[in-house]
Order: structure tokens, then sequence, then C-alpha cells
């Protein structure tokens, strides 16, 4: 279903990382030894050591842990163009957000609570309802008991939601157009559960609504950019505006089981690999 599109194994995986720069090329001028950076969208990471350009990195302040940039720095750009590009999210706006208790939804709860929006979260679990609601979410569903589209609808009297971020796919996103308000829009951002169905537009014409999609890689290819992005976030993480919870810490050598927890969805928040 997801071919893996490495041409020789074995190969190493990974697509973000923090550290200390340990050593730096005649000709970088960027950077220095010593300096703290993440990185993220750089396949690698499930190393000790990275020899990576140093275009590709972001530099972080002193008092940003690097726990908290290996767990937040993917997650939380992937929730900062989400929020501020794929959507313009403003105060008021009633946004619907799915996986709401996994790593980008609690970011993406917490920061568009900030914002001043009304927060609707799908989860799994009774536990993930409960965290979630401390983490940003107004409302929960709880998906696997109830049908999130006619609770969406008792939540907002009808109306609806302005925007909904559905990093889930096939077995969601046919349900959330029935869930948008005029001029709402729904946001593609992943296929946890398949890819989506072919979709008739026209369905939702009649509410001025819009279908997007958004992948991480095209806000995080120019430099400059995914620095202003980053400062964005990580000042507010600094500022415990967005708290980042590390629920899971594995070894490398157990990469194996962090990803059976992910998959089995035994995870709750951010979880990061330690060497």
């Amino acid at each position: 279903k997801h071919p893996i599109s490495f041409k020789e194994f074995p190969a190493t995986l990974g697509m973000e990382g923090a550290g200390i720069v340990e050593a730096v090329g005649e000709d970088v001028k960027i950077l220095n030894i010593g300096d703290k950076v993440s990185h993220c969208m750089v396949i690698g990471s499930y190393s000790e050591r990275m020899l990576i350009d140093a275009n590709k990195l972001i530099l972080l302040d002193e008092s940003t842990l690097l726990n908290t940039a290996a767990a937040a720095t993917l997650q939380g750009l992937t929730a900062q163009y989400l929020l501020h590009e794929s959507w313009n999210l403003k105060s008021g706006h009633t946004v619907l957000i799915h996986a709401a208790a996994g790593g980008v939804g609690l970011i993406l709860s917490q920061w568009a609570k900030h914002i001043g929006a009304r927060v609707i979260g799908t989860v799994g679990t009774e536990e993930k309802s409960e965290y979630a609601m401390k983490y940003g979410c107004d409302y929960t569903i709880l998906y696997t008991k109830e049908n999130f589209a006619v609770k969406v609808k008792d939540i907002t009297e009808g109306r609806g939601v302005d925007v909904i971020y559905d990093a889930i796919g096939k077995d969601t996103f046919s349900k959330g157009l029935g869930c948008l308000a005029e001029r709402g829009r729904i946001v593609c951002y992943g296929f946890a559960s398949g890819p989506i169905e072919p979709v008739d537009i026209s369905s939702i014409r009649s509410i001025s609504g819009s279908i997007a999609t958004g992948a991480l890689l095209t806000y995080t290819k120019n430099h400059i950019e995914r620095q202003k992005n980053a400062n964005q976030l990580f000042d507010l993480i600094n500022k415990g505006v967005l708290k980042i919870n590390i629920n899971q810490k594995y070894s490398l050598e157990e990469a194996s089981l962090a990803h059976s927890d992910l998959s089995g969805r035994k995870t709750i928040g951010s979880s990061i690999l330690i060497p």
C-alpha cells in the first residue's frame, strides 16, 4: 500500500531530529560548532550522528530543549502551515480536528484555541478524549461510538465548521464534507486510513465550500521561510502557550516497537527515539 522509495536496504529512516553541531564545513557561515539545531523532512535521523546540509537546519534558541525540538519540529511546522497557510484561522472560527490526541492534533488544538477558535476534536478512546480536552479541545467526539458528522451538526446547531483538518483520509473525508459551514474548507494533509475516493466537487458548491491539500515539504524548502515559521512555533512553546508532551521514549534499538505502538494507536502525544 505504501511502497518505500529507498533503492537499497538496509536504509536509515527518520525525517526529523535535533542535536548539537559538532563540526562545520569550511564554507558554512550560518552555523557554528555548539549550536543547537533541529531539522525535518530530511531522511536519516534514526542515527547517532548525521551529516546534513547547513541550509536544511533550523537554528534553535538556547532555551529550547533538544527533546522538545525532536518531538515538535515536524509536527509543529505542520500545524503552523495548516493554521496560517492552508486556512487562515481566526478568532471565532469553529474547527474540527481529526486525531486530536495525536502529535499534530494536540499542537493544532492548543494553537487553534490560542488563536481564539472553538475546537472540536475526534478521538478513538475515552482516555484520549480526556487528554484532548486538557489541551485545547472544547468538545471531543469518540468516533468509535459516535457518528462525528451528526455530532458536529449537534454541537454547532446545524451550522457546521469553518475548517476541518483531516489526516485520516478514506474513513473520514466524505463525511467531513457534510460537516462544513458555508464557505468552509476541508484540508487533507494525510491518508492514515487509505486514499480518498474520487469526490464530486459539486456536492459542496452550494455552500461555496473548498477542498485543500497540504504537504510540509513545500513549506520547508526555503531556509528563510522555514526558520521564520520555526521561530514562531518555538516562541509559543517556550512561552508555555503550546505544551509538547513526550509520552513515549524509545531507544534506537526499540524503533520497531515505536512503529508498532504508533500503528496500533497505542500512543498519545509525541514519541521520540533517543540514541
